[in-house]
């Protein structure tokens, strides 16, 4: 019984202090645990997210360079496939040519098929067109020439060219020499709908 009395004291003391751990941990230790976990949780998403922003940003650089490219190549596709069935301007366009290569006569375009009040919202529609030219030897041939680098999509079906002499055995006919006469048919293109958005972005801002 003594022995029972002795040792009831510090058996008393060690039971409180473990129940006072016990209170501690829950009370204390393991918010903060569960908080130091919820924290580092955060920290790993917001490092993904940033992984993420800073891809995207690097992305947007890299589009960012290529878009004086782009609208380079798009302002060329438009101008050799406009977005609308304009005759008028080949027309110009043979004419300035013509110029160019000392002709004084002005080309006649006539057109054979005119474009179809149907044709489709995509793709390239053809117009079939024939032009004619009247010039010398020099001026013939430099025309021919400056059709190879032509601003419009222009395909050749027929190229003739009559009157005035004809080379032959290896000769040469004198670049002045006049009398001759162009003809030729062939179709140039349009895209309806199709619009230069780099123009327009530019003249929104």
């Amino acid at each position: 019984m003594d022995i029972l009395k002795r040792f009831r004291t510090p058996v008393l003391i060690g039971a409180g202090a473990l129940v006072f751990a016990v209170a501690l941990f829950v009370g204390l230790i393991s918010p903060q645990s569960h908080k130091l976990s919820s924290l580092q949780a955060k920290e790993a998403q917001l490092q993904s997210q940033q992984a993420h922003l800073q891809s995207e940003i690097a992305t947007l650089k890299s589009e960012k360079a290529h878009i004086s490219t782009s609208c380079a190549q798009l302002t060329k596709a438009l101008t050799e496939i406009p977005g609308t069935p304009d005759v008028s301007s080949f027309l110009q366009q043979v004419t300035n040519l013509a110029v160019t290569t000392g002709n004084p006569n002005t080309p006649t375009i006539s057109v054979l098929q005119a474009p179809s009040s149907g044709a489709a919202a995509s793709g390239a529609t053809p117009v079939q067109v024939s032009l004619t030219l009247n010039g010398n030897y020099a001026q013939m041939s430099a025309f021919i020439k400056g059709l190879t680098s032509f601003p419009r999509l222009f395909t050749v079906t027929s190229l003739n060219v009559t009157g005035g002499p004809i080379a032959t055995a290896g000769g040469a006919v004198n670049p002045g020499t006049g009398g001759y006469s162009l003809n030729m048919t062939g179709a140039i293109y349009y895209s309806l709908g199709r619009q230069n958005v780099c123009q327009a972005g530019s003249t929104g801002a």
